[in-house]
Order: structure tokens, then sequence, then C-alpha cells
């Protein structure tokens, strides 16, 4: 997939060293994540690892989200939740280097993958759920235009043990269209060069 300043390619291990030095260990990129932050690059090596064991297995498709201007993986992002017998999939494990937070990649990013799901996939919902208490990502996924559904409680546990209750967040197959001239048009506003 690939957009005016970014490519996404499934995720391979040549993308793995880029990415952990690009994001390195700033905890705050990892805060609200469903795994135990990285205490080394070998940690976050090893989670990306298993990305890609699970994108094998079927699980999940994790994709490499690279800035074509420096050819550089700056993050990565993935389909999981991959549902045939409801036509619906999620949209998570999400995160970037910080330099590129609040930057073209996010709506770029999502611009691809929410093409890709409606689009070429089909599906008739995506879904975009986050920890409730992070309103920074809150704040993002409203931005994108996704319809927000509710709070789960107790939903999953956190890496450190305590209940996260997860905010979750849709788009429908008949609001793509919508959703995406408003993210189009967010595009054109930054005028990215």
């Amino acid at each position: 997939m690939e957009s005016a300043h970014l490519r996404l390619e499934v995720l391979e291990e040549r993308h793995i060293s880029e990415i952990c030095s690009e994001i390195g260990l700033d905890q705050e990129v990892f805060r609200w994540l469903n795994f135990a932050p990285p205490t080394s690059l070998d940690d976050l090596a090893k989670v990306l690892r298993g990305y890609i064991a699970e994108t094998k297995e079927g699980d999940r498709v994790a994709h490499a989200v690279i800035v074509k201007a420096s050819g550089v993986a700056v993050g990565t992002t993935s389909f999981i939740d991959l549902n045939s017998q409801h036509n619906s999939l999620e949209i998570g494990s999400t995160f970037y280097a910080k330099k590129y937070w609040r930057s073209f990649v996010n709506t770029e990013c999502k611009i691809l993958m929410l093409s890709e799901a409606f689009d070429h996939r089909g599906v008739e919902r995506v879904t975009i759920k986050t920890d409730a208490l992070n309103q920074r990502s809150r704040t993002a996924i409203l931005r994108l235009g996704a319809t927000f559904e509710g709070v789960l409680r107790h939903h999953m546990k956190r890496a450190d043990g305590t209940w996260r209750d997860s905010a979750y967040f849709s788009i429908l197959k008949s609001e793509w269209p919508m959703v995406r001239a408003g993210l189009l048009a967010k595009l054109a506003l930054n005028r990215i060069e």
C-alpha cells in the first residue's frame, strides 16, 4: 500500500532494526500498548518478531510504516481480529516514533489501512480500540472520523496486571466515503511537502 508520503509493507525481519532505531525506548510510546514496555531494543525486536510470527500464522497482518522521503520504517500497524464470519477486522498494534506524532503519518496510514479494508477486502466494519485512559489516542481516533461506541469495563489485563477498560470505536462501510473525504481534506489543509 502506498500514498503520497508513506508506504506500508508487510512487516519482515529486515524492518526491525530501523523501527527499533527510530522508536528507541521512549516509554511514552509504549505506555498504553498491550505488552510490557521494553527495557531494551532486543525486547522491542521480540515484540515485532511476535507480530511477524502471528502474520505467518494468519492471526494478524502486521505492516512496517515507511516514510518514502527517507525510506525508513518509523513504526508499525496491523490488521487484527480478522473475522471472516462477520466480515470485520480491527486496526491496532499501531505505534510510531514520537517525532511523527500529530504529523501526516497517522492520517495517511489510516487512509491506506481503511482503503485496504473497505475497498479491497470488502469488510463491513472496522474496529479501533484503545485503553480508556489513553486520551491522546481517543482524540486521534475521533479525528479520523470513527464513531465512539462505548467502554468495555475490565476488558483485558494490562502488562502490569491491572485491569484495562477499553474504549471502542468503529467505522462502517457505509460511512467510509465520508470518512475518506474528511481524512483527505485534513491532508490537503496540512499541505505536506
